[in-house]
């Protein structure tokens, strides 16, 4: 009997103890699901719900884009970048193959002011020369290519990692003017890094290409899934090649101050359904560590670039 006692007690805390197990498990597994905070304005992100999950994912698109999706918490969120010129007020999606969901679905852009800084510097140093100017436009031919890619894996995750630990700027959205003339705006984050420092991937992904471009130098995009992609500029060296998958804090190169860049620093870029996005709403927030060099910045002075 007192050995049937010990087994039937030992059996219960082992029960109580496999509870624990799966409700720390489900408790990881939510937060695993993290949805990202709404930030509905130019170069930000609307996170919109679709309502509760169903057997199939539903498809989203605007105007111009497919848009990634996300399941977290029994619902299907839409996840929309907003281009930095987009009007002020309504916008538009359709959503198919979510009964709760289909059809014309409605949000509201906010607005949001970004820094403008009037320069006057010497033409030499604002217009191309006709050799420059077609090899920008070459590049910005197969770039545009690229920008389109939505492969069918969804994200890892939507939570990035710093590819350096260096200080971060804000210039996201950024305008500068030059002897009056606008610019386009600065559509990334600029990270000081010291010539050699490693680069790192911010998510784990698929290399989607590499190359030696006028305004960003020595470049690897990669592709995270559902179009979300980064790009990672400026490098002094690439070590990796196309189609290579890798993952999360994965080394791709290291930075320096190849193409248009004044100092060493690195140009990171996130893109999402073919418009920029401050990366800034999908990096953790810094740590206050700071690399020894405050690096420089790419140069925005020539007619559109890629960023």
């Amino acid at each position: 009997m007192r050995r049937a006692r010990h087994h039937l007690a030992r059996s219960a805390a082992m029960t109580r103890g496999l509870s624990i197990l799966i409700g720390l498990i489900a408790s990881f597994a939510v937060r695993g699901q993290e949805i990202l905070p709404s930030a509905a304005v130019p170069g930000g992100i609307a996170v919109i719900d679709l309502g509760a999950d169903t057997s199939s994912a539903p498809e989203v698109r605007n105007a111009t884009s497919r848009i990634l999706i996300q399941r977290a918490r029994g619902h299907w969120y839409a996840v929309v970048g907003i281009p930095l010129d987009a009007p002020i007020g309504e916008a538009h999606l359709s959503v198919t193959g979510a009964h709760q969901a289909t059809g014309d679905l409605r949000y509201q852009i906010r607005d949001k002011h970004y820094p403008v800084q009037a320069l006057k510097v010497a033409p030499k140093h604002v217009d191309l020369s006709p050799a420059d100017l077609d090899r920008y436009q070459r590049e910005h031919d197969t770039l545009e290519a690229l920008w389109s890619t939505f492969s069918p894996n969804e994200p890892a995750t939507l939570r990035l990692a710093a590819p350096v630990p260096g200080r971060r700027s804000d210039s996201f959205g950024s305008r500068r003017l030059f002897n009056g003339q606008a610019r386009n705006p600065h559509t990334g984050m600029d990270l000081a890094a010291r010539v050699g420092e490693p680069v790192r991937s911010a998510a784990a992904g698929t290399v989607l290409a590499t190359g030696d471009y006028f305004f960003n130098g020595n470049t690897v995009i990669m592709d995270h899934g559902h179009g979300l992609l980064t790009l990672y500029c400026h490098l002094s060296g690439i070590s990796v090649s196309v189609g290579e998958k890798l993952d999360q804090g994965q080394l791709l190169g290291t930075a320096g101050a190849t193409g248009r860049a004044t100092g060493s620093h690195l140009h990171f870029a996130v893109m999402l359904n073919r418009v920029w996005v401050d990366p800034a709403l999908l990096l953790a927030p810094p740590t206050g560590k700071t690399s020894l060099q405050s690096g420089g910045k790419h140069d925005r002075q020539a007619i559109p670039g890629q960023h």
